[in-house]
């Protein structure tokens, strides 16, 4: 077959997070900033595609069809992503790495993801690219930030468990597959549809809400923000940290446990059992 099982494709994730979960640390910093900089060149790109377009509906479909290809990179290069990484918990069942190691693997890629998005946003805002459109591409990366500080806080644990499910679902599909084509495919349409939906993912507002931030800092952005009457009095790093990343990451978590439970149970456990 050109292609993995269900029961092939958790076996296989079983030992890549047995992996991951004992990279050095320093290799594993490295290979999340990478990750959290694709991720941002994923949303920069979307961002930059439809700043000038009114239509929601245009902006969301374009958008899922530019962002996805921040997760492929990531598939294809083999480097990390938290989002995706929540799956080890599958090879915690397995016996295959401990909760411990785990949980050291999460907090670094966070930070290293973390890193890798601010780096972009820092770039984007404080080296011209958001000069595009006369600087109107600034005021949309403020408007996204703000709107997403806004978010109330169970809407971002909900939104934020919905992102991960299918961004979990994207990286097993995306591990069916045995040619890159079909590895691209796999990952870019259940991260195409998050996108889409408008649901939230962590490692992509550690771009948008930075970016916007930033944005802030530079005169001439601030002056055509408020010239456009864009309400930022959410919009701080309090109301990106405690209002936004917080409960987005809680719900990535449990969306990320949801899939990666669910496929051990119903895959490796009767394996167990029949063994047994």
């Amino acid at each position: 077959m050109n292609y993995y099982t269900p029961l092939d494709i958790t076996r296989n994730y079983s030992d890549i997070g047995r992996a991951k979960a004992n990279y050095p640390t320093i290799q594993l910093l490295w290979m999340s900033i990478i990750g959290g900089l694709l991720i941002a060149f994923g949303a920069a790109a979307a961002t930059t595609a439809t700043h000038a377009i009114e239509n929601t509906g245009l902006v969301k479909m374009i958008s899922g069809l530019l962002f996805p290809f921040g997760l492929g990179m990531i598939i294809l290069l083999g480097v990390e992503l938290f989002t995706g990484n929540i799956m080890i918990i599958i090879s915690v069942l397995e016996n295959k790495t401990t909760l411990a190691k785990m949980l050291r693997n999460w907090s670094l890629v966070y930070l290293g993801n973390m890193i890798g998005a601010v780096l972009l946003a820092m770039g984007v805002a404080f080296f011209g690219q958001l000069e595009i459109s006369g600087g109107q591409l600034a005021v949309v990366t403020v408007k996204i930030a703000a709107y997403k500080t806004t978010l109330p806080f169970a809407n971002g644990i909900v939104l934020g468990i919905f992102a991960n499910i299918l961004v979990c679902i994207g990286v097993l599909i995306s591990i069916s597959g045995k040619d890159t084509i079909s590895r691209i495919a796999g990952a870019f349409i259940p991260v195409a549809f998050f996108v889409i939906l408008g649901f939230e993912h962590s490692v992509a507002n550690m771009y948008y809400i930075p970016a916007g931030l930033f944005s802030l800092q530079v005169p001439k952005y601030a002056a055509l923000v408020a010239q456009a009457g864009v309400d930022i009095s959410s919009l701080s790093w309090s109301g990106f940290l405690w209002q936004n990343l917080l409960p987005v990451t809680i719900g990535n978590i449990i969306g990320g446990l949801v899939v990666g439970v669910s496929m051990w149970y119903f895959q490796l456990k009767p394996t167990k059992s029949t063994a047994n």
